[in-house]
């Protein structure tokens, strides 16, 4: 019930182009439809095929039951169809329940899973059971958001449209310190998507009612670059600094923007995680003390797949910086990869990925048994945003800028750009290998920019066979302008060494990687009392093919590999450090 846009959005996204917002303030790169991009094999395309396992088999009925149920509707059952079929038909029952609102004794507009005294209870501040009524609301207008503009589905968009109504007629009547107070109670991203209904119709009543949703107390300190994260629930936050990025976007107001950059540098360096995830028990802990947080339950998926939306709004707006991408590389192949559990061919995730010595995956909260997600009996958000994220990882490879194309993103895939007539293939093992080849088709003139990452040193650049002269700078973009000819070959290589990620508080505590990958040590079912001490010096590749290493570690030999393959044994991935690499 809560979770409608990621189940959404995971069934569209194959289907349709996505028209971009034009003329929006600060925006230079715009991403590709996803239907330009498409995966070759590789891991990311094992994500992504049991996800698309688990879409096919869920009853979409049982998702339909509490709305139906709290609009006074019938239960029936429907019959095998599409992807795209079972997205049309949830959206056509859901405006079948906002139709019965009379009759359920609601407002014009409303659309739930919970009642509406509900939100009465959230705005008197006495809602006391658990629920966050607008947290779901949001994720149902994000669905229907995308249903309208990925399917083209117009029912959508009505539904959509009154329920932002709904929304509008509700807050309009709140006075601000009403309006804050109430913000106490996790809402989503309702800036966001209102935001999005703003740049979506032109309507500028529904950036209006976004501007309700700033947080104040949240947004004040960031808009002065003030940590004050600590002890706030992490997931709660992130949203609402996504919506900030579109809402500069949508005004030009500088302020919005220092807020969404602001709150990502201060995560990113002071609160994140060698794999990119952050949080403990799902809350911010004081910056820069990683080290005293290392525990079963770090790194909730949902943070990391809301920070890699900030992350990508904000490259979008300064598109020479690196910065961004390397962080998106980062939290991409080292947490969200690895959150799914490649044993199962249903795809299902891990809410909190373990640092603690000795930890291992599937750990998720009491109430949804403790462990991996389920097909029905633990939908908690995380499984929602794993749905989406596995079937979305072409959307971050490519973007474009006029007559300039950007590589991001290193994995095997293929780019049509229908605007240059132009293909480009990514062949590639990386990151097991250093190389990257980019067979391009074309007959156009353009620019090419390809992210080398500040992971690497003396990075080459070649084509078709003959070395391009120039430094290659590390934590920059490469640029290539040139007319295309079909069948121009460039090789990006990217070499890899062994490097320490310290802990930001404890330099003696660190997490090994090899180029971009963190590793970890395998320790089958062994119980860790304590960290580890790893021997610098003991450690070495195994196999030019693999990445797997060994070393030494309190004095016995332990073999590590790439944490986002990690699954069914106990791991290590911080370690107390002698020696030197």
């Amino acid at each position: 019930m809560l979770y409608l846009t990621q189940l959404l959005v995971a069934i569209a996204w194959p289907v349709i182009a996505i028209a971009q917002p034009a003329n929006l303030a600060g925006v230079v790169t715009h991403p590709f439809d996803l239907s330009s991009v498409s995966l070759t094999d590789s891991r990311w395309t094992g994500n992504q095929n049991r996800t698309i396992n688990y879409l096919k088999f869920i009853d979409v009925e049982r998702l339909l039951y509490n709305f139906r149920a709290n609009h006074r509707l019938a239960q029936h059952q429907m019959e095998d169809a599409t992807c795209r079929e079972r997205a049309t038909y949830f959206v056509a029952e859901l405006a079948k329940c906002q139709a019965n609102n009379a009759a359920a004794g609601f407002s014009t507009g409303y659309l739930s899973g919970f009642p509406e005294s509900e939100i009465a209870a959230v705005e008197a501040r006495t809602l006391s059971n658990g629920n966050v009524p607008y947290y779901a609301i949001h994720k149902t207008m994000a669905g229907l958001l995308d249903v309208w503009r990925i399917l083209d589905d117009r029912k959508a968009g009505d539904v959509l449209l009154a329920l932002a109504g709904w929304v509008d007629a509700r807050t309009a009547r709140l006075s601000y310190a009403q309006m804050q107070t109430m913000l106490g109670t996790e809402f989503g991203g309702m800036n966001d998507v209102l935001t999005e209904i703003h740049q979506q119709t032109g309507d500028k009543r529904w950036l209006s009612v976004a501007q309700r949703f700033d947080h104040a107390a949240v947004f004040d300190p960031l808009a002065s670059n003030r940590d004050q994260l600590s002890g706030l629930h992490a997931n709660t936050q992130v949203p609402k600094w996504i919506g900030a990025a579109r809402e500069y976007q949508s005004t030009g107001n500088t302020r919005y923007r220092d807020i969404a950059r602001n709150a990502w540098k201060m995560t990113v360096e002071a609160h994140s995680y060698a794999i990119g995830g952050n949080s403990q028990a799902e809350h911010f802990r004081p910056p820069n003390a990683i080290s005293q947080h290392l525990a079963k339950d770090t790194a909730e998926g949902c943070n990391t797949y809301n920070m890699l939306k900030l992350t990508r709004e904000l490259w979008r707006m300064d598109p020479n910086n690196t910065e961004y991408f390397d962080f998106y590389e980062r939290a991409l192949i080292n947490h969200m990869l690895g959150w799914q559990n490649p044993a199962d061919s249903h795809g299902h995730i891990t809410y909190f990925t373990s640092l603690n010595p000795g930890g291992r995956r599937g750990v998720g909260p009491a109430w949804g048994g403790g462990t991996w997600s389920t097909d029905y009996q633990s939908f908690w958000c995380c499984q929602g945003t794993g749905l989406e994220t596995n079937t979305k990882l072409m959307d971050s490879i490519y973007f474009h800028a006029d007559s300039t194309l950007f590589v991001n993103l290193f994995t095997p895939s293929v780019l049509k750009w229908a605007e240059r007539n132009t293909t480009v293939q990514q062949i590639t093992s990386f990151p097991v290998q250093d190389t990257v080849s980019l067979v391009i088709q074309s007959q156009s003139a353009w620019e090419l920019r390809v992210r080398i990452p500040s992971w690497t040193s003396a990075a080459e650049v070649s084509i078709n066979g003959e070395r391009v002269p120039g430094t290659v700078t590390s934590g920059a973009y490469f640029s290539i302008a040139r007319a295309w000819g079909p069948g121009d070959k460039v090789v990006i290589r990217l070499p890899m060494k062994l490097r320490l990620v310290p802990a930001n508080d404890k330099t003696s505590v660190a997490a090994i990687a090899y180029g971009p990958v963190v590793l970890s040590g395998n320790y089958g079912n062994s119980a860790l009392s304590s960290m580890p001490s790893l021997s610098l010096d003991s450690l070495r590749r195994l196999s030019s093919t693999s990445l797997d290493f060994a070393a030494t570690a309190d004095g016995k030999a332990i073999n590590l590999g790439p944490f986002y393959d990690a699954h069914g044994f106990n791991y290590n991935v911080y370690w107390m450090t002698t020696g030197k690499l």
